[in-house]
């Protein structure tokens, strides 16, 4: 009888450390902890806001080690966050770097966008005809490839390209990007009627386009826009630049988004309406400076920039000029991804308000770097539309941003 009793409080106390371990794990997003990045961007804010918004579960507690230490009366720019498991057991620490307590001019208007490239890009990959003899149409390279050298020599021109190729003896070792990878080949070149030398493909050496500005620093003018890399397009290549303008863009037209068609802004600019230099094309985005501020930011709307510690799903604005005005759109941040490597697919999110709806679908290309922003924060930058759904898109961290204003 009393082995009965023992084994019935056995059962029981196994049964009780079962529904016990199945309600801690519940309430604690240990996946979500152990995928943060060993070092990311927080504010202090943004470490209580763990606290107060259960964001890992009501059971997890975080500090910010010697947060507050100051040092030559500046206040401390590094840290440690630490993770508690009832505000007691340690569970896993990371080191975060101080976000600045200032304010950042807030974008969301369209900019045009042009690139001068490092290398030349193969827009076809046809050949061209000619009419000399001895052709050898070479199948090498795909269009979006980036011709970098020709037998050593970096390419900086189109011209440089010609004059290269009429040194050579017909046969040259070109180094090319294809999907970022730098690959080397042989090529038998094209000879014309005239004798001169040809690669025999169609390539360009700038780039243009059109993307929305995140928002600009008010100390010294830096701007950080499109929250995506500018690419070939074609085989994935980040283009190397080396020299960028951003200019003052006009919206004329709305193609509206539906589904398998992501829509587009349609706008012009004019060289004339030079704004600032870009100085990094990276896959977090472009960034650069802005010599005249006129149209580009309202000195009125500004915001801080909230690290991913502050981001939750719920609702969200987004900030853009698709009306001819610089205006907030309701959404609602779906999923937010807690990365342990950059990628510009941090949040999903969905366009709740009615008037963005009408005027776009969505989201539409020329949106990329539309700010995102949530509980007076300026959390993220729009990044990509759902093409099977454009009322959804997604969104990258400010974190990323700001690190890679850094690379």
């Amino acid at each position: 009888m009393r082995k009965g009793k023992r084994f019935k409080r056995i059962y029981t106390l196994i049964f009780v450390l079962a529904i016990s371990t199945l309600i801690l794990l519940q309430n604690v997003g240990f996946g979500d902890i152990f995928a943060l990045p060993d070092n990311f961007s927080a504010s202090f804010n943004d470490v209580d806001n763990v606290n107060n918004n259960s964001l890992f579960g009501s059971f997890v507690k975080t500090s910010l080690e010697k947060g507050d230490a100051s040092v030559s009366s500046e206040r401390q720019k590094e840290g440690t966050v630490v993770f508690k498991l009832f505000g007691l057991i340690p569970i896993r620490k990371v080191k975060v770097n101080i976000l600045p307590e200032e304010d950042v001019f807030i974008g969301g208007v369209p900019i045009g966008i042009s690139l001068a490239t490092d290398g030349a890009i193969v827009i076809s990959d046809t050949i061209v005809a000619t009419d000399g003899e001895g052709i050898n149409k070479n199948r090498i390279f795909k269009s979006g490839d980036v011709l970098k050298t020709i037998d050593g020599k970096l390419i900086n021109s189109l011209d440089e390209v010609e004059e290269i190729l009429n040194s050579s003896n017909g046969r040259v070792e070109i180094e090319y990007l294809r999907k970022n990878q730098l690959e080397k080949t042989i090529v038998d070149l094209i000879k014309n009627k005239d004798g001169k030398y040809k690669l025999g493909l169609w390539v360009k050496d700038d780039i243009s386009g059109v993307g929305t500005l995140t928002y600009v620093k008010q100390d010294n003018h830096n701007f950080v826009a499109l929250g995506h890399p500018i690419t070939d397009g074609k085989v994935g290549n980040i283009i190397p630049l080396t020299d960028g303008k951003v200019f003052d863009c006009s919206l004329i037209g709305i193609n509206k988004g539906e589904r398998n068609n992501p829509g587009e802004l349609r706008c012009v600019f004019l060289q004339s309406n030079e704004k600032g230099q870009i100085k990094k094309n990276n896959k977090y985005g472009i960034f650069g400076h802005l010599d005249d501020l006129e149209n580009m930011v309202d000195a009125n709307l500004t915001a801080t920039l909230g690290g991913r510690l502050g981001v939750k799903p719920g609702k969200a604005k987004i900030v853009s000029s698709v009306s001819g005005i610089r205006e907030e759109y309701d959404i609602e941040i779906i999923k937010a991804n807690y990365q342990s490597k950059s990628d510009d697919k941090s949040l999903v999110f969905r366009v709740t308000d009615k008037r963005l709806l009408e005027l776009t679908g969505g989201i539409v290309q020329g949106m990329s770097g539309s700010p995102i922003i949530q509980n007076d924060k300026l959390i993220g930058a729009v990044t990509h539309v759902f093409l099977s759904d454009p009322t959804k898109g997604y969104g990258i961290y400010s974190d990323w941003l700001m690190e890679g204003e850094g690379k």
